[in-house]
């Protein structure tokens, strides 16, 4: 198309204040206000003189983008005033998708966020005495249910982190703790900077992780003001390397828990409990950054290697990071448990208000806590998805075919077969671990992999699926129950 052309084509567009008089326009500005609606305007304009300088527009068509143009202005009124964050269905079988918001919350955490959130609290107010209160015990009650009787007795750290105590202070050292950041990598921040700022951490070079989005141990540790001392290789360390570490200028043993990724064939860790033993005779304290900590016993749904935060308290870890919304199954957040003492120093760090949680984070961890102290696992949507049989997702599976099948206006070109398969947990979570289920495999005649799973995604509510080996994989572990017919008419759409 010559330059001539195209000058004459954009002559033909209307200006953005000629639209706004329009009369169909002027009633969308009473309804959503000028500000809004200008701007949809100048979009579509845009878009229009982009489409006429790239040649993709010609007089008839650009008449007819014209003749259209209030509904092109409305719809992207539409989407500019809708909702960017959207309920979808993660049929993935990635149980902790970290794309997809990782721990979807239960229903008692949304009930109580909205009980809560929508009017005043005593987020901060003790109702007994009618005076200022911390917003810490309303978890901290509850985490210390849960770690009663955890330390083993006669342990625990002074004031400056040391762990040789005797007599009346030996109770109140050894009792547990917990606090509330706004996430892991806030814990460890925090943490490290609170025992360990100005002096030495020591960590095997095995464990100097990524811990996601970038964000490296190293990097952390940098920012907490403490200086790293590796020890060891990358495939092995032994005790003797932390020991031999060991100067006047450490303040903190550190282990971090290699939660996304496994080293195997010629490997060496220190045992949990010599580098326990190793810190009482060095009088330091020990820390371990778990990233995804379980407060429920995996090995009950058969995922084993994967430590509990009670395992680590249990077996004389000072003090434990992890998340809230991984395997805890609980909103964002960053929780460090361990020697109230170590706890106590956390707290009054200056940095602990920066990086603190909001009201709407209390209440969800509350209520999910509230279900592990009642022992409602099934509750806990995370634990739920884990603890569903093969057998339980493949009657589901079945019905969802069978319903997809009888439908009349069924495609004669969309095809679905069973398959076993495995799911998997996600979040930086066991990685080795894999769950065994009963998979949806779809194929289309005219549509390959790629163009169905889009067909999905563009769905309402989007679903979100795995494409293997030319087929659509659908895993119904992560897709709620009162999802499945939903998720069935979607599926007989496919045409």
């Amino acid at each position: 198309m010559s330059t001539a052309n195209k000058s004459a084509l954009f002559q033909k567009l209307p200006s953005t204040d000629e639209l706004l008089r329009q009369p169909d326009v002027q009633a969308l500005i009473v309804r959503e206000g000028h500000s809004a609606v200008a701007e949809s305007i100048r979009v579509v304009l845009a878009r229009l003189r982009q489409e006429i300088g790239d040649g993709q527009l010609n007089e008839k068509s650009l008449d007819l983008a014209l003749g259209g143009l209030y509904a092109t202005v409305e719809s992207q009124l539409h989407q500019s005033l809708s909702y960017s964050l959207l309920p979808l269905l993660n049929a993935t079988g990635v149980i902790l998708h970290t794309n997809l918001g990782r721990a979807p919350l239960a229903a008692a955490a949304l009930d109580h966020v909205r009980a809560t959130a929508g009017v005043h609290s005593n987020l901060e107010f003790d109702l007994a005495t009618g005076e200022r209160g911390k917003r810490d015990v309303h978890v901290d009650r509850l985490f210390r249910k849960l770690f009663d009787d955890t330390l083993p007795s006669g342990t625990g750290p002074d004031s400056r982190g040391r762990l040789s105590l005797r007599g009346s202070e030996q109770e109140s050292s050894t009792a547990i703790s917990t606090i509330v950041v706004n996430n892991n990598a806030a814990a460890v921040l925090l943490a490290l900077n609170s025992l360990a700022e100005g002096g030495e951490v020591i960590v095997s070079r095995g464990e100097l992780v990524e811990i996601g989005g970038s964000f490296r141990i190293p990097d952390v540790m940098s920012k907490s003001n403490a200086t790293l001392r590796e020890v060891g290789t990358t495939n092995r360390t032994r005790v003797g390397d932390y020991e031999r570490a060991i100067n006047d200028r450490t303040r903190l043993l550190l282990r971090v828990h290699r939660s996304n990724f496994e080293i195997t064939g010629f490997t060496e860790q220190p045992a949990l409990d010599e580098l326990v033993a190793l810190a009482r005779r060095s009088n330091l304290p020990l820390m371990e950054d778990l990233g995804s900590g379980a407060l429920f016993d995996l090995r009950s749904v058969g995922i084993n290697g994967e430590p509990g935060v009670l395992d680590k308290l249990r077996a004389g870890v000072d003090i434990v990071t992890y998340s809230g919304d991984k395997l805890l199954g609980g909103p964002q957040a960053g929780l460090i448990s361990g020697r109230a003492e170590l706890v106590a120093r956390m707290r009054s760090n200056s940095l602990f208000r920066a990086l603190r949680v909001d009201k709407l984070t209390y209440a969800a961890l509350e209520a999910t806590l509230l279900a592990y102290v009642k022992r409602d696992y099934d509750a806990v949507p995370v634990l739920r998805m884990m603890r569903l049989s093969k057998d339980e997702i493949a009657c589901r599976a079945e019905k969802i075919v069978s319903t997809v099948a009888s439908t009349p206006a069924k495609s004669t070109y969309l095809k679905l077969e069973l398959l076993d398969g495995e799911s998997v947990i996600g979040g930086g979570a066991a990685p080795s671990a894999l769950l065994p289920t009963r998979l949806i495999a779809l194929t289309h005649a005219d549509l390959n992999a790629d163009e169905l799973s889009a067909r999905l995604r563009a769905n309402t509510p989007p679903i979100i699926a795995r494409v293997e080996e030319g087929r659509v994989l659908i895993d119904l572990r992560t897709v709620f129950p009162e999802q499945d017919a939903n998720l069935a008419t979607a599926l007989a759409s496919l045409n």
